[in-house]
């Protein structure tokens, strides 16, 4: 397989010395794959070092290594920026992939974006993980509209993060080439939502099936979980970019409304945090009250955290999840 046909997969990674050579096995184990690009984003471990000794031999492994942090959306583009193949697929660094996940995909007829389903995995039950137990739907494909996919980004309360914005998709390069896409470098949350809407938005196929092909492994310390106020805020930015995308129909339009309030909603919640804990709980009120007709959401965030410290319940057993249901 030459470079300018198949995938390549791309590993934006950072202190991930524990996981990555799991990653890079899993990707270079798929007959598919042209190319595996680790983007190592300045770790201060052996990141480049561990995804190096990974390589099979084939000539198909590359680690990239960046001088300073860039942040996983640019991470990104630099492999997008190095790669040729026409295919596309993220692969982060401490998730993997399961044996035989491309054939399936790519024998799908008719997408730009294609994602099959994807199994979250606590990371004490990986070393136990039997794939053929994996759940391998056989439902078709189904097309996302917009306005769906941004709904499936609406996290809940009490119930486990499943972001359809999880998703890890086959892309086409050439859609993205098309309409002057990339991944959001202002964004280090969110960065795949904001591609994947404007996919969307641009009109592009985008389809599910729910042949379970990628394990994202659930880790107290993943960057996912680590959400700040400004974070938060860019990418309630970036939804009202969106919102100026041409000829949104108004399901979309509200759905994007519903996801940048809620965005918006967590990050002042955040500032308020970040502010009690670097200046005292006076100058975090006296903040909030500059902005009267934010006090009583920011209120009920603050008492439903409360209540949540005082009765968190019984602890519910860790289990395999999938994020389509």
């Amino acid at each position: 397989m030459t470079l300018h046909s198949g995938i390549c997969v791309i590993i934006p990674a950072w202190n991930a010395e524990a996981t990555i050579v799991r990653a890079v096995t899993s990707a270079l184990a798929q007959p598919q794959v042209a190319e595996v690009l680790v983007v190592d984003d300045a770790s201060t471990d052996g990141t480049a070092q561990s995804a190096t000794d990974a390589d099979d031999g084939s000539g198909r492994l590359r680690v990239l290594c960046q001088p300073r942090n860039i942040g996983p959306a640019a991470a990104r583009n630099v492999a997008i920026d190095a790669s040729t193949a026409p295919l596309l697929a993220i692969l982060d660094s401490d998730d993997f992939l399961l044996p035989g996940r491309f054939a399936p995909l790519l024998a799908t007829p008719g997408w730009d974006a294609i994602a099959d389903n994807l199994a979250f995995v606590p990371e004490d039950q990986v070393a136990a993980l039997a794939p053929a137990t994996l759940d391998h739907g056989t439902a078709s494909p189904r097309r996302l509209s917009l306005a769906e996919f941004v709904l499936g980004n609406i996290s809940v309360a009490g119930q486990p993060r499943a972001e359809l914005g999880f998703v890890k998709p086959v892309i086409r390069r050439s859609f993205l080439a098309a309409h002057g896409l990339r991944y959001d470098e202002s964004l280090r949350l969110g960065e795949d939502y904001a591609l994947y809407a404007r996919i969307l938005a641009r009109g592009g196929a985008f389809l599910t099936v729910a042949r379970c092909g990628y394990v994202a492994v659930e880790r107290a310390s993943s960057l996912s979980g680590c959400h700040r106020g400004v974070d938060l805020a860019n990418l309630a930015a970036s939804d009202l970019a969106l919102l100026g995308e041409d000829g949104l129909d108004d399901s979309a339009r509200r759905a994007i409304r519903r996801h940048r309030d809620q965005t918006a909603a967590k990050a002042r919640h955040r500032r308020f945090l970040d502010m009690r804990r670097a200046q005292g709980l006076p100058a975090a009120l006296a903040q909030a009250l500059l902005r009267p007709h934010q006090v009583p959401p920011l209120a009920f965030a603050i008492a439903r955290d409360k209540w949540r410290d005082r009765h968190p319940g019984a602890p519910k057993p860790a289990q395999v999840r999938y994020l389509f249901a």
